[in-house]
């Protein structure tokens, strides 16, 4: 399976193309329109979010409710377009005296693509950079993943996204009988915390970041259950599936960081508390005592629960802005102003969900190869029972 994404931030619409999800696939609207709408939530969104209602639309690769194996097109239509038809137009300009030319951007933004991009493209309006690298791409990304987690899902595999961190307030470790307990309670909470004493520290300060103009970032987790051994390859390391979920999350505009398991607090312990014991019942067949690697070894998984986590930045847009550098005058400036949310962080952890259910989908179906989703879910089934029985 693979895919790939076009549309800017002000522009029309935002477009993905999917290619190769098994055909059979029970897919509607629906199925994907949900996981739009949970992005959208999350306290310290921006007004954009009061403009935009994200819905898509399929309009290739369905038929009566089910996937037909050929691309799949999604489309998310920008509500806020119509207020930027002629900034956004495809035309050329009139003149070099129009008011669109007079906007244009030339104060790049601290932290942003803003003058990096037009550096490397020649822009001399940066609009032409931010409008792609606006995080206003992760909604057709979470459309992407809606589709991934409805294969998933049909494979008995289920995935779940929250927050542990913002703004250095950490959530304490809560216990949760299933995923779908964890998925309950962060559902029910503006900021996607389980810790309830912890969200509303988090709210307020998300609340001093809106009021001082500032931006405030955090720490999301996923975590995958019910995946096959075996997942991923030690052979080439272009085929290591944490790797490849390490690039997915560090994809995601601000994230900064990736870790699994107890990641980067292995440094401070002896192997001894690091490794994961291997035990084996007549029930499960083999199982880990812990799961501190985050259900990997040697870039496959472990048949236990995938648990990764990823660290994302303040969002560079801040409405008491940084210096910066005039890219035309080169006389010093405080830097553009967009709209902008004061914290993302709730809504990025459904995008991180999003792009790991992607990379789960995709090695399943290179692992299993297969054109139906029958095959796919008999293969997935054998997979568990293999792994039991060796």
């Amino acid at each position: 399976m693979r895919y790939f994404t076009a549309g800017e931030s002000h522009g029309p619409q935002l477009t993905a193309i999917i290619e190769g999800v098994p055909a059979n696939l029970s897919l509607s609207t629906d199925d994907i329109d949900v996981e739009l709408i949970r992005r959208q939530k999350g306290y310290g969104r921006g007004r954009r979010m009061q403009i935009e209602k994200d819905r898509v639309q399929i309009v290739s690769g369905v038929r009566h409710g089910k996937t037909l194996g050929s691309p799949i097109t999604l489309v998310v239509e920008n509500k806020d377009w119509k207020h930027w038809t002629s900034i956004m137009a495809i035309e050329p300009l009139p003149s070099e005296e129009s008011d669109e030319v007079k906007r244009k951007i030339s104060r790049p933004r601290p932290g942003h693509a803003d003058l990096a991009g037009a550096i490397k493209y020649g822009h001399r309006d940066m609009r032409n950079v931010l409008e792609r690298s606006s995080a206003r791409e992760t909604t057709i990304r979470v459309a992407v993943g809606a589709v991934a987690k409805t294969i998933l899902k049909q494979c008995n595999i289920n995935i779940a996204g929250h927050v542990v961190e913002i703004a250095g307030i950490t959530a304490e470790e809560q216990s949760y009988a299933t995923l779908d307990e964890l998925k309950e309670r962060t559902e029910n909470s503006p900021v996607r915390c389980f810790d309830v004493k912890a969200e509303k520290k988090m709210m307020e300060a998300i609340d001093e970041a809106k009021n001082a103009g500032d931006s405030i970032g955090g720490i999301v987790e996923v975590i995958v259950e019910g995946i096959p051994t075996g997942l991923g390859s030690y052979v080439h390391n272009d085929r290591k599936l944490d790797s490849k979920i390490a690039q997915a999350m560090i994809s995601i505009n601000a994230f900064k960081g990736v870790e699994f398991g107890l990641g980067f607090e292995m440094s401070k312990l002896p192997g001894s508390k690091v490794h994961d014991e291997i035990i084996w019942n007549k029930e499960k067949g083999y199982e880990r005592r812990t799961n501190r690697l985050g259900g990997f070894e040697g870039g496959m998984t472990t048949g236990m629960p995938i648990i990764v986590r990823g660290v994302m930045k303040p969002i560079p847009t801040l409405y008491k802005p940084l210096q910066s550098v005039d890219i035309e005058t080169k006389e010093p400036y405080l830097a553009s102003i967009e709209r902008s949310d004061s914290c993302a962080v709730p809504s990025a952890s459904v995008v991180a969900e999003a792009v790991v259910a992607i990379e789960v989908a995709k090695s399943i179906l290179e692992t299993y190869g297969v054109d139906r989703m029958d095959q796919l879910i008999e293969r997935v089934e054998q997979a568990h029972k293999w792994a039991k029985e060796f």
